[in-house]
């Protein structure tokens, strides 16, 4: 689907001009097309109820041009037991309630089935397949994501999905450090909905905080808003984040408007940040903020425990690759962070100065030989020489040192770095080196 499609409901199950515009007439095709469904397959409306799991009283108003417009969820019901496509009868449901003409005859965001997680902000996973096998698979570029090991969070999550499924506007933002699985784990908790039509809204052109502000407004029932790294909206400058806070919270409050699940990652600084209660005669910067996140933070360990790491193992034993190899190379059951964490540590290394890639090639190879992990900085520094061609030595600058140290010692997602400045419990055993100038090569 194009941008105009989106914007203006026009591609594949929108409100576009192939359907009825005004609502008696998307109602009355919506009860046809249900209708004729049912008369094709020869079951009656008793047994209709039975497979959709509905009262007979519910199937024959939904049927009648005499009573209301029925539920989205009679509807979704009605659709799964008659082997309809949700989507289109929820459309035409949005044009008979109104909503589509509220939302200027567009519904924001797109059925979640047409969203892929990467393009929600789902870190790529560490690659451990072949050229081949990425080609017989219908791998591209970027790795598949590993297999989903749920954790307590998980559970949480579901219920909180399961009651926006049921008709209650709901709100949920995941709180953990960097790569902790937060965005996965929003994207397997909303899988429910997509079946039942839902949609989702990532607001982030022409930016995020202006994004949402200006359609917050026009959300649709049954939609998802997506707010990773929440404090893009929550924290904008000059009140914005004030003004989006109280839009969602109206959002959440207006029943004709619901059901919408709101779904947001933060990192724990930020919501330190909004949690906190303003000192005495200081203005009060986050209220609304602080009054939206009240009861609906959802808090992520940094580690898998020993439950998750037994799932873990399990899928390891059946195939998943990706999962194994995490395992080799992680301890302390920081998983997720290495999954996430190893693409980009890559990619560091593929884009590093000459300088920063010779510190790398250095330290790669110490390792290799044998060198422990704690390397000292005047080691690297002389051994980094050998792996610069000439131009390249002879164009470095004074402070090259310092610069490639601070160029791979940046951290990527999982708070990984390349190479980084650490402190060694003791000094290399002979070594004249303090503490304070060690480096360690990440595995």
């Amino acid at each position: 689907m194009n941008n105009d499609e989106q914007l203006h409901g026009t591609g594949r199950g929108g409100v576009g001009t192939d359907q009825p515009r005004d609502s008696k007439g998307a109602l009355a095709e919506l009860r046809a097309q249900l209708e004729a469904k049912r008369v094709a397959q020869k079951i009656s409306k008793t047994q209709l109820a039975g497979r959709a799991g509905l009262s007979r009283t519910v199937v024959s108003q939904a049927l009648s041009d005499a009573a209301p417009a029925p539920s989205a969820q009679t509807v979704g019901a009605l659709a799964r037991a008659l082997a309809l496509e949700v989507r289109p009868l929820l459309d035409l449901l949005a044009t008979a309630s109104g909503t589509a003409a509220e939302t200027g005859g567009r519904l924001l965001g797109r059925p979640i089935s047409d969203w892929a997680p990467l393009d929600l902000e789902v870190h790529p996973a560490v690659d451990v397949f072949s050229s081949s096998e990425r080609g017989r698979s219908g791998r591209g570029r970027v790795a598949a994501l590993p297999s989903y090991v749920r954790r307590p969070h998980d559970d949480v999550l579901a219920e909180v999905v399961a009651a926006a499924g049921d008709g209650t506007s709901e709100m949920a933002v995941l709180v953990g450090s960097s790569s902790t699985g937060k965005t996965r784990a929003c994207w397997e908790a909303v899988q429910p909905l997509s079946p039942r039509g839902w949609r989702l809204w990532h607001p982030f052109d022409p930016y995020r905080a202006k994004a949402a502000l200006t359609d917050i407004a026009h959300v649709a029932p049954r939609t998802v808003v997506w707010l990773n790294e929440a404090q893009h909206y929550l924290g904008a400058g000059e009140g914005v984040g004030e003004l989006i806070a109280a839009a969602l919270s109206s959002l959440l409050t207006d029943r004709k408007r619901g059901p919408v699940l709101i779904l947001g990652t933060l990192w724990p600084e930020y919501a330190a940040v909004y949690n906190a209660l303003p000192k005495p005669g200081i203005e009060d910067v986050h209220f609304q903020v602080r009054q939206l996140l009240a009861g609906r933070q959802v808090p992520l360990p940094d580690s898998f425990d020993d439950a998750a790491t037994d799932i873990t193992k399990k899928l390891a034993d059946k195939g998943d690759r990706q999962l194994a190899h995490a395992l080799e190379h992680v301890r302390g059951g920081r998983l997720t962070q290495f999954l996430a964490g190893a693409p980009e540590l890559l990619r560091r290394y593929e884009v590093a100065t000459p300088s920063a890639r010779a510190l790398l090639h250095a330290a790669m190879d110490a390792r290799r030989l044998g060198a422990g992990p704690y390397l000292p900085r005047s080691f690297l520094e002389y051994a980094a020489a050998d792996y610069l061609t000439n131009d390249e030595y002879d164009t470095l600058a004074d402070h090259w040192l310092e610069e490639a140290l601070a160029e791979i010692g940046a951290p990527v997602h999982g708070n990984l770095a390349p190479l980084r400045h650490t402190f060694a419990h003791a000094p290399p055993t002979g070594s004249r080196h303090p503490q304070s100038r060690i480096n360690r090569l990440t595995d």
